[in-house]
């Protein structure tokens, strides 16, 4: 008898549970590592949600939702970061799931199963995704999209319409990428005969209505802010450092899924030397429809993403790489046949475990290892001992609680997230938070702060001259999580006294 190994028969016979096990165990990974090793937020995180405190409509950020939704698990956590990152893995739960609904719909459970595997070997659904943001938040929606616009072309279900409309209008309140994305999908109902006849009826008129329902206030929002701008076109001598940077984040999006593409070279027949001995997972003929919808967005988002980004001179693809790079394991799959023989199965296993803990294993060394070369990480700044002490420290000297903060707009955003929830001006471009200005920050009082380069805590001359008259105190020194070998992190600060009534 033929030796099939366990995973083989799970994944044929009960191919739902393994997309849950390796989905609920990568986000169980990724939403424990942040917790033990970032004593503050990744990336602009804390900006997130300090933007998300305020509630506004719309900000020079992009569109609400995400922002929103950030302040609100914030809250629901008791103002931990856990209710954040949570949230984080949620959407990355959500979003394989509903791929793996796609995929099913497309080339049956059990192929489906290895697509998902695929993809999530993609770096960008791995560490990228603990800082939540627009996104991450458009990954699930990106994928609910695809899903219910292949019931409509490819399975002419109507009923998928009004689904539709309120992920297209999420989506549009999510990112400001999302107009190009749906520009994507009307792109390829406009070019295929099923699309056209989907088209032709009026359920897209009543999507239309829901969606402008939807998106109504933040477009009032960007009329009145005149936010509605398109990125200034390069000049002409910049075209060749622009399309070098086109060239730079294509490379990045084809080393961020080459997990997917060592798994299909090693799984070829190539160097097989008992091919008739590999197990077969069988897939029904995939329809000639399916197979380009799946090619067009495994490839166009990417392309269209990378070139938009490099004609703007943007440092990320435009809509995320997790939305360019979503289908790109079913873009595999699809392009192997109807039979696909399992290969090489230990050491297939061992590199696609591999290809999920390497970038568990790299933010592991970087938080322990780099702070011995000098060098600052950013994740270990202690954000929770500097918002306790100057929050603390103003209530303690005015009697009120802090109420705002401003200087350093890193060290501000961290006392922003404080248990008061302090208000944060970024005094240097006071555009970009409307809910205060300088004035009203010096009536109200709060704290400014900057990086403190020696004991003496002189301001830099560019905040002295934002808040003159400022009287700096005594600079706080904070230790890191990990010393190493750098310095010891001194906050310069001073206390703007909230004026009488």
């Amino acid at each position: 008898m033929r030796f099939t190994s366990l995973v083989v028969e799970l994944i044929r016979a009960r191919p739902r549970l393994v997309v849950w096990l390796v989905v609920l165990a990568q986000a169980g990974l990724w939403l424990m590592l942040p917790m033990l090793l970032y004593p503050s937020p990744p990336g602009d995180l804390a900006t997130v949600l300090a933007f998300g405190r305020e509630y506004q409509v719309g900000t020079w950020l992009g569109p609400p939702l995400a922002f929103w939704l950030a302040d609100i698990a914030f809250r629901a956590a008791g103002n931990h970061m856990f209710g954040v990152y949570l949230l984080a893995q949620a959407c990355a739960v959500v979003t394989f799931w509903i791929y793996y609904q796609l995929a099913r719909a497309i080339i049956g459970g059990q192929q489906a199963v290895l697509a998902v595997l695929l993809s999530m070997t993609v770096v960008a659904f791995s560490s990228p995704g603990v800082e939540f943001g627009p996104m991450v938040l458009a990954r699930p929606l990106w994928a609910l999209l695809l899903l219910h616009s292949w019931q409509l072309i490819g399975q002419n279900r109507r009923n998928a319409w009004f689904a539709w409309s309120i992920e297209a209008g999420l989506l549009l309140l999510t990112t400001s990428a999302a107009p190009g994305i749906l520009l994507l999908l009307a792109g390829f109902a406009v070019a295929t005969p099923r699309g056209r006849r989907v088209l032709m009826s009026l359920d897209p008129l009543y999507a239309l209505l829901v969606i402008a329902v939807l998106v109504l206030p933040y477009l009032i929002w960007l009329l009145r802010a005149d936010a509605l701008t398109v990125p200034p076109w390069p000049a002409i001598s910049d075209l060749g450092t622009r399309v070098l940077q086109w060239g730079w984040l294509l490379a990045g999006l084809v080393l961020a899924s080459s997990a997917i593409v060592l798994l299909a070279v090693l799984n070829s027949g190539w160097f097989a030397r008992h091919a008739g001995e590999a197990p077969i997972i069988y897939r029904p003929p995939v329809d000639p429809l399916a197979r380009d919808f799946v090619y067009f967005f495994a490839v166009a988002p990417a392309l269209l993403g990378s070139f938009l980004a490099g004609l703007f001179n943007f440092d990320h693809v435009v809509g995320g790489a997790g939305v360019a790079l979503l289908m790109s394991g079913l873009a595999v799959i699809v392009a192997t046949g109807d039979l696909l023989h399992l290969r090489r199965q230990r050491v297939l296993r061992t590199v696609w475990a591999a290809a999920l803990a390497a970038p568990a294993l790299v933010a592991i060394a970087t938080t322990l290892l780099l702070p011995w070369t000098g060098a600052e990480v950013p994740t270990l700044l202690p954000a929770k001992a500097i918002a306790h002490f100057f929050g603390d420290n103003f209530e303690r000297r005015t009697n009120q609680r802090l109420r705002a903060v401003a200087g350093d707009p890193q060290l501000a955003s961290f006392i922003a997230m404080s248990a008061g929830r302090p208000h944060l001006l970024l005094d240097a471009t006071p555009e970009r938070t409307p809910w205060l200005s300088v004035a009203k920050f010096n009536e109200t009082g709060g704290v400014v702060v900057w990086r403190a380069s020696d004991t003496s805590g002189t301001p830099p001359p560019d905040i002295a001259q934002r808040f003159p008259g400022l009287v700096p105190e005594v600079p706080r020194a904070f230790e890191w999580m990990v010393n190493g070998r750098q310095p010891l992190l001194r906050v310069g600060w001073a206390i703007v006294r909230p004026k009488a009534p």
